[in-house]
């Protein structure tokens, strides 16, 4: 009984925490955009133009919505499951090139780089692992992650072939068409390898527990609890 309790108490707090790290998420763009901003380079289209700074404004909405549900104990919808998955998945390649191909790169302080691709794609994804309020992803909608890579690398072709920026250097346009589809294929397959390890984990609760508590209503909570101190009355008489 006890064992179920703790875990019901720490469901609880699911949804709290996940919408405390898209907080913690948009005081660490806000605080980097505002560096920006200090040295006059405030521009939000070359800001919000970085893959990473994208993925993660997009992950602290997901969070916040999904937390949402979460405190209101309702079940996330088949939409913020597969949006959520995406999500995810876009920030696992964020943390995994930052921290193989490119470590230490980038103006940004060595803490704002170290939240945004080490401490929130770790959070997110032991988050997806492990909370079972996800349903099994259906195999025939893992395409569909592409799709944001695919809107996002055209709009930054255009702009280096009009404004002359870009995000990462390996997209200048001067560096000829095959290294440009070399690395924007690769950048489709590692999107593509990490939504299939997204994909696979929805289908494997390790914390088969959590599922039911997380849909408990407070009622239902309120009569698991009584028992529980009805017994430590007893044991105190």
């Amino acid at each position: 009984m006890r064992s179920r309790l703790a875990l019901r108490a720490l469901a609880s707090v699911i949804g709290p925490a996940r919408i405390t790290v898209a907080a913690l998420g948009f005081v660490v763009l806000g605080y980097a955009y505002a560096l920006r901003i200090a040295v006059g380079d405030g521009n939000p289209l070359d800001y919000f133009g970085y893959f990473t700074n994208q993925t993660t404004l997009l992950v602290c909405v997901v969070l916040i919505v999904s937390g949402s549900f979460r405190v209101s104990r309702r079940a996330t919808p088949e939409w913020l499951n597969l949006l959520r998955a995406m999500a995810t998945a876009y920030l696992v390649v964020v943390g995994v090139v930052y921290n193989t191909l490119v470590p230490g790169t980038g103006s940004a302080p060595a803490w704002v780089s170290a939240v945004l691709h080490i401490v929130v794609p770790l959070i997110v994804t032991v988050d997806w692992i492990l909370v079972a309020d996800r349903a099994p992803l259906r195999w025939r909608r893992l395409w569909l992650i592409v799709v944001y890579p695919l809107v996002w690398v055209s709009v930054v072709l255009v702009r280096g072939a009009t404004d002359g920026w870009v995000p990462y250097g390996f997209l200048l346009p001067e560096r000829g068409f095959a290294s440009l589809a070399t690395h924007i294929l690769g950048l489709l397959g590692a999107v593509l390898a990490a939504g299939a390890l997204v994909w696979a984990a929805s289908r494997v609760n390790f914390w088969r527990a959590t599922a039911k508590a997380l849909y408990l209503t407070p009622s239902e909570h309120a009569r698991l609890i009584l028992p529980l101190g009805r017994s430590s009355i007893r044991r105190n008489r």
